[in-house]
């Protein structure tokens, strides 16, 4: 389930809002949290730096060596290769991906009937608080299967 979410345009690489979106959320304060998976854009030493430093996690994604690596590159590389990390980086291939395309499909927004950044925004942060809100209702209700949702909201 999203944690924080955010609209950018086209022109904003997603690891320029890393920083934004993670500081705005108490979770990564909980013992449980330990590392963050991300995608090969977030490949950045100031990200990996701030992850440690202000968060007190780890931040796990591809990590490519080339000729003259430094050291504290190839212990990133290393543990990205490593069981454990390779373990962390594949769940986002089945939790991070499919969620966008289930909130996509439960709101059919997929195609949006608005035009503007501002109604774009407003239709998708809507859509994740929507989303959020029925997760939390059926985990107190005891349906803790995802699909669920779209029978609640009655899109099925």
């Amino acid at each position: 389930m999203p944690l924080t979410a955010d609209v950018t345009t086209a022109n904003v690489q997603d690891n320029q809002m890393y920083v934004t979106l993670t500081s705005y959320s108490s979770v990564f304060a909980l013992p449980s949290v330990l590392h963050m998976a991300a995608d090969p854009g977030y490949d950045d030493r100031k990200l990996y730096e701030y992850s440690r430093k202000a968060l007190g996690i780890d931040l796990v994604c591809p990590v490519e060596r080339y000729k003259n690596t430094p050291r504290e590159r190839l212990e990133l590389a290393c543990f990205y290769n490593s069981a454990v990390g390779q373990s962390i980086y594949n769940r986002r291939g089945i939790s991070i991906e499919p969620l966008i395309e289930h909130i996509k499909s439960v709101f059919r927004i997929d195609q949006l009937p608005v035009r503007g950044f501002h109604a774009v925004s407003a239709i998708v942060l809507l859509s994740v608080l929507l989303y959020q809100i029925m997760v939390y209702y059926n985990c107190k209700v005891g349906k803790l299967n995802p699909k669920s949702i779209k029978y609640v909201l009655g899109t099925y």
